[in-house]
């Protein structure tokens, strides 16, 4: 009977454009759809619901490592129509799952809403792109774009190390090799010492978790790769900073030298729900390494680099906060969206009450009236 409801689950979260399903004890499975959860209306789930459920698609393996540990992570392929990364914890006694659907199409660049300069980055022979970002914010669907455009234009040899794989990439123009932490290799920085000598071009390292792993991606990218990893930043300078700041007081000096000749890209993303309409739209700061950022990283001045992502727009460069004011700007997504998602929101209220002042009529009224519904919002 699990099974059963299960594949329905699935099915449905596929149907309906849902990007993830929560099952927990004292709720009915409830799924999040365009950033907003929507319980379904089927029975509270009980703690044998929950525990069936999960040993109807779990791994023999991973039921283990949830008896030992509390928690476990995998992936699993719904037929055709699409994979899920699965996460199993225990709360209250009681099994919980978060199940996040990975889509079988990989978008484009043009999709997702790339800046174009990404597809001359992915060319470099070497170096560190990052993609940073809150859960939840597309990191993962960024790097399979990348990851594909390298595939399907470049002869390259590449080797991604997650935990689990999400999306299953096929050997188009390029090899592909993936490997997943706890099935193929026992740890991030075990996979990323022994990928030295596989000849890889390009590396994918899911997240940089430790000090260990982020010295190996380092090293990686020193000795003539092109390293491509996530981390839970929510900016370029903060990236940076987080990244800095994991290495003991004794090595900073060191590895600001390192970033500032390895750092290729930082890519900050945060996605948003569209003010009209269904569908989600993502919101970026980029920040391409130039001669100038490298030197601020080099002589630890990080609080500087905002200013020089705005002088290099020609590059591509921008702002979350002044990506967040053109979709707002352009009425693709509210008000509170883009206060909610900024790094300044008492920045972004003084335009927009500029912006009213210019306006005139009916038009101002609207977008007066827009303010006073959200309230009186703390600066921060």
């Amino acid at each position: 009977m699990a099974t059963v409801n299960m594949d329905r689950l699935l099915h449905a979260c596929v149907t309906q454009g849902a990007s993830d399903i929560h099952i927990t004890v004292g709720k009915p499975p409830v799924f999040r759809i365009h950033g907003s959860l929507r319980s379904l209306e089927t029975k509270v789930l009980e703690p044998d619901d929950t525990t069936a459920l999960m040993k109807s698609i779990a791994p023999e393996r991973n039921q283990q490592e949830l008896q030992e540990e509390g928690g476990t992570d995998f992936g699993f392929a719904f037929g055709d129509m699409a994979r899920f990364r699965v996460s199993v914890f225990r709360q209250k006694g009681n099994i919980s799952m978060v199940l996040r659907l990975i889509p079988n199409k990989i978008m484009s660049f043009e999709e997702i809403g790339l800046p174009k300069v990404c597809a001359a980055l992915c060319r470099r022979p070497r170096g560190m792109f990052l993609v940073t970002g809150p859960t939840g914010s597309g990191k993962t669907t960024t790097l399979a774009t990348m990851i594909n455009y390298i595939n399907e234009n470049l002869d390259r040899h590449i080797v991604t190390i997650e935990d689990p794989i999400e999306y299953y990439h096929s050997h188009k123009k390029s090899i592909i090799n993936q490997r997943e932490v706890g099935i193929d290799v026992p740890s991030f920085s075990e996979a990323l010492r022994r990928v030295l000598r596989m000849d890889p071009d390009v590396i994918l390292v899911g997240e940089l978790r430790d000090l260990e792993t982020i010295e190996a991606a380092v090293r990686a990218a020193e000795t003539g790769h092109l390293v491509f990893s996530t981390l839970h930043t929510t900016s370029a300078s903060g990236t940076v900073t987080r990244i800095i700041d994991v290495f003991p007081p004794n090595q900073q000096e060191q590895i600001r030298t390192q970033l500032s000749g390895n750092l290729v890209a930082v890519l900050s993303q945060a996605l948003c729900p569209l003010a009209i309409g269904k569908g989600r739209v993502a919101a970026y700061e980029f920040m391409v390494v130039t001669p100038a950022i490298a030197n601020l990283i080099r002589e630890n001045k990080p609080y500087r680099i905002d200013s020089s992502i705005q002088t290099g727009r020609k590059l591509g460069m921008q702002l979350l906060d002044d990506h967040l004011w053109e979709l707002y700007d352009s009425g693709r997504i509210t008000y509170e969206e883009m206060l909610d998602k900024s790094r300044q929101p008492g920045a972004l209220q003084d335009k927009v009450m500029s912006k009213i002042k210019g306006l005139k009529g009916a038009a101002a009224t609207e977008k007066k009236k827009e303010i006073d519904d959200m309230g009186q919002i703390l600066r921060t």
